[in-house]
């Protein structure tokens, strides 16, 4: 995905090494609401299991959104009890708040949720936080509708759950199997910069953040799970459906106006073959030469009949013009944003001004057509018209193809920062990319990734200081973030001086 403001690429993203610091590697966050016969046995099964299988540190974090129960004492209670688990409660209702709240505010480098009902087996967590840790992935997602998942549940739910998962198919293109699955986690570094675009605080918290990372080109790894419903589940079916295919809606056409800011997402993270510098292949030439053949032919036919309605009451000069223009217009629009990714509203008037030079060209050729035609032949027949015009407008349309990519749409990547120089400063209003001069990439590196602890056989004096209230619950809420500015650079440096593939 490229925009003219492509903050360039940053450094390829590696795996967490081990160490002995006292940070988690973990947090899952349970989101809770009036669940206080549930809440305790879910963190009991899910503690229990944790130190059994997970060998790094953890922490599990009660996010307790408004319940109007005995839940907060039931977390306070589990807190005091078990080192490893945290409590937090919020004043407002919403999965999607409390999850932004407590991820934002967490330390730990691998973030992660799952629903108090633990539908979802447990043994699919370490598949689950595996590729985030190891930097093969961003995100990561239990899905159901895989076709070596084991699911038990009702027809009720299996209909809403596969005709919701098509209806994001359909609508915003998602090639993610499952959205609604509540066992997901995330790295941090995605986290800070992803969660400020994600504006649902409540169950299309989810599906929007996926949306979002998909269209960014970040990596979603899924895992398959085995799925037992809970028949007690206190979720709203109806209002839950409503409410999601609003979001569906408001995401839908922020991506089909161009107003979500993509381009500050576009593939930050890893290493993306595709960026790499290759001598004589062309960057991107097949897909857009795809793309630019359908919005051609799609452009031809809408040239031809508007050439066919104007010629019932113009000439056919005038009658070519005049569709040549309106059809030109429109493919310009269609090609900037389908076939050369360029999205949002910057350079789109300077682009149009480009393509009708571009325009001219063609109308040179089409025009000069004609009139060989009319000067060969008295009184043409219409038909022998368009086969003239079709002609004409396949040599314009490779010349088109040509200017485009060459002029007016061309390939902006190699004139940014390289990527040892670009840094993320996180403004939550406004996500910008700033370049600045870095010390060495060893120091860096140990800066921004502190090596990776492995979980104590003892609980440690760090978990007795952790402080909840270094959850801002309102300031997280309102996208305010403590950290501002955070450095991507490799885990370890010593491998990139060695490895020819990130010379880059």
């Amino acid at each position: 995905m490229r925009t003219d403001s492509s903050p360039g690429n940053l450094p390829a993203r590696e795996h967490l090494p081990a160490g002995d610091a006292g940070t988690p590697v973990l947090d899952v966050v349970i989101p809770v609401y009036n669940e206080e016969k549930d809440l305790q046995p879910c963190v009991l099964r899910l503690h229990e299991h944790l130190k059994r299988t997970f060998p790094y540190a953890f922490r599990i974090t009660v996010a307790d959104n408004a319940s109007t129960d005995t839940t907060p004492q039931v977390a306070a209670r589990l807190e005091s009890e078990i080192p490893e688990v945290r409590s937090f409660r919020l004043e407002q209702k919403g999965r999607g708040r409390a999850l932004r709240t407590v991820w934002s505010a967490s330390d730990a480098p691998i973030l992660a949720y799952m629903d108090v009902d633990l539908s979802t087996d447990l043994n699919a967590l370490l598949p689950l936080v595996a590729p985030l840790i190891s930097g093969h992935s961003d995100l990561a997602i239990g899905s159901r509708l895989s076709r070596s998942s084991r699911v038990v549940r009702g027809a009720k739910r299996e209909f809403i759950s596969r005709t919701y998962n098509l209806i994001l198919r359909g609508s915003l293109q998602a090639r993610f199997s499952d959205a609604q699955c509540g066992f997901k986690a995330i790295r941090r570094d995605v986290a800070q910069v992803l969660l400020p675009l994600v504006e649902d605080t409540g169950w299309f918290f989810d599906t929007e953040m996926l949306v979002l990372a998909e269209r960014a080109g970040l990596r979603i790894h899924e895992v398959p799970v085995d799925w037992v419903d809970d028949p007690n589940s206190t979720v709203h079916i109806v209002k839950t459906a409503t409410d999601d295919l609003k979001g569906v809606w408001r995401v839908g056409r922020a991506l089909a106006t161009g107003s979500l800011a993509l381009d500050r997402l576009a593939r930050p993270f890893g290493d993306d073959p595709r960026d790499r510098d290759l001598t004589d292949v062309p960057k991107g030439l097949a897909r857009q030469l795809v793309g630019f053949c359908v919005v051609g032919a799609l452009s031809t036919l809408f040239y031809l009949l508007l050439y066919s309605g104007f010629r019932s009451f113009s000439g056919s000069q005038v009658a070519n013009a005049l569709a040549l223009l309106v059809s030109a217009v429109a493919n310009t629009a269609a090609n900037r944003r389908l076939t050369f990714g360029v999205r949002g509203r910057g350079g789109a008037v300077r682009h149009q001004a480009q393509g009708l030079v571009v325009f001219g060209i063609g109308l040179a050729l089409t025009s000069g057509s004609l009139a060989a035609l009319n000067a060969a032949t008295t009184s043409p027949s219409h038909s022998t018209e368009l086969a003239v015009l079709i002609a004409a407008n396949l040599a314009a349309t490779v010349l088109r193809f040509l200017l485009f990519r060459a002029w007016v749409f061309p390939d902006r990547r190699d004139d940014t920062p390289s990527s040892s120089q670009v840094v993320t400063s996180h403004n939550p209003a406004s996500p910008t990319y700033s370049t600045a001069q870095h010390h060495s990439a060893a120091q860096h590196a140990q800066a921004a990734h502190p090596p990776l602890p492995q979980r104590p056989t003892a609980p440690q004096s760090s978990y007795d200081t952790y402080d909840t209230a270094q959850f801002r619950a309102g300031e997280a809420a309102d996208r305010t973030w403590g950290d501002s500015t955070m450095q991507l650079q490799a885990v370890r440096p010593h491998d990139h001086d060695h490895d020819p593939r990130n010379a880059r």
